[in-house]
């Protein structure tokens, strides 16, 4: 079956807008759970503009299956992950003036940066993955640095605006998955998937991953967090029991 991790950043959005107390993204992270997610996800960023300090040292007793946290290479937030050890730390690009995370990391021109991240974070015995593009030069230099697993990114595929165009990104993930196993990579993957283009992901067989925010969250809003999860478990769980099949 393939793990969905539950990205609560934007149950923090939420909160921020007004410098409040609620909605808790801890809070929902109970309701995901109890929904069935395998896992939750948050970004804590350098301008802590959803997620905070807070909210990852609260999350990590009660997230008892699997707590995945994406940070930049900024050594002030590598230095709070090794100290509240998450199971998982994913290591993305960041720029202030995105709205959210634009593109995968360049494993390649950033190197000695990631390299060095890789290795105080396994020191830390903090399992380390990277959000790149489906780029077979990605991929192996992920590989080479010590990496143990690669998120590689959906949102070209979720942006595509015609079949062909969805269907050429697709085939492009699946390739980027086929060859990641080869070199003894675990494969994830997200950003931009929803409960109506999920389901050709769910179908490339190396994916063991994924990470799901917005649609969840939003989704949310209307039916609960409980029953926005359990939802999209429902549809994770249908498309790999087809591709077993």
């Amino acid at each position: 079956m393939i793990r969905l991790g539950v990205n609560i950043d934007h149950v923090a959005t939420v909160r921020q807008a007004r410098r409040a107390n609620e909605p808790d993204p801890v809070a929902a992270a109970v309701l995901a759970l109890l929904g069935g997610a395998d896992g939750i996800t948050v970004h804590l960023r350098e301008d802590r503009r959803h997620i905070q300090e807070r909210d990852l040292r609260l999350l990590r007793p009660i997230v008892t299956n699997r707590l995945n946290l994406e940070l930049a290479c900024v050594p002030e937030i590598l230095a709070l992950a090794c100290e509240v050890r998450p199971d998982e730390c994913t290591l993305v690009p960041e720029r202030r003036e995105e709205l959210t995370t634009e593109g995968g990391l360049d494993v390649v021109a950033h190197e000695a940066t990631v390299r060095q991240a890789i290795a105080q974070l396994s020191a830390a015995g903090i399992e380390v993955s990277l959000f790149i593009d489906p780029d077979m030069v990605q991929i192996e230099t992920s590989r080479r640095l010590g990496a143990k697993a690669v998120e590689v990114q959906t949102a070209t595929y979720s942006e595509a605006k015609t079949p062909q165009q969805r269907e050429a990104e697709l085939e492009k993930l699946a390739t980027a998955a086929r060859v990641a196993r080869q070199m003894g990579l675990h494969v994830h993957m997200g950003h931009g998937l929803n409960y109506y283009n999920v389901q050709a992901i769910t179908a490339i067989p190396e994916v063991e991953e994924l990470n799901i925010g917005h649609s969840i969250v939003s989704r949310a809003v209307l039916v609960g967090m409980e029953r926005a999860v359990r939802e999209m478990k429902l549809l994770l769980n249908r498309s790999t029991s087809a591709r077993s099949h």
